[in-house]
């Protein structure tokens, strides 16, 4: 998988302590986008999930791992594969996208990533709608959505 980054200690991405991963790569490129450096999809560094894997493994103090980015559905089947893995360890799996929780339905190679997480933050940036009082978002469209729930009913269910 290519990414931009791992920071080991997240509290901004998800609830308590988290891995976060950022994808490189995203074609959405939103006006005031926080990582404009993870747009090129040639940028970044290749890493391996089993490396990604181990960094979670070594910290017990982890509630989750966070993938975002850039656009982590670009990569959608390594950033699964994470997933899966991860949450063998009992820890939550959230990851972010520019796609809305429809798009990505309509998306085939989307499913598997969906299905391996636990909630998915949704929709681009929009500048216009940027809040400090939108919990773990950047901005008031987005919606945090309660993965396992939404996708048995087929329709977007908001994580509370």
């Amino acid at each position: 998988m290519r990414v931009a980054r791992v920071v080991q200690d997240s509290v901004v991405d998800g609830p308590g302590l988290r891995l976060t991963v950022f994808a490189q790569g995203c074609p959405h490129r939103c006006e005031g986008c926080h990582n404009p450096q993870t747009h090129d999809p040639g940028g970044g560094h290749e890493t391996d999930a089993g490396a990604v894997f181990d960094m979670a493994r070594a910290n017990p103090l982890l509630s989750g791992v966070t993938l975002t980015g850039g656009e982590p559905f670009l990569q959608a089947g390594a950033f699964a594969g994470l997933a899966r893995a991860v949450k063998t360890l009992g820890l939550t799996v959230w990851v972010y996208s520019g796609w809305t929780f429809e798009q990505l339905l309509e998306r085939d190679d989307a499913r598997p990533l969906l299905e391996a997480c636990d909630v998915l933050a949704d929709g681009p940036f929009i500048q216009s709608q940027k809040s400090y009082e939108t919990l773990y978002r950047g901005s008031a469209n987005q919606r945090l959505i309660d993965l396992p729930a939404s996708l048995r009913e087929g329709r977007a269910v908001l994580w509370e």
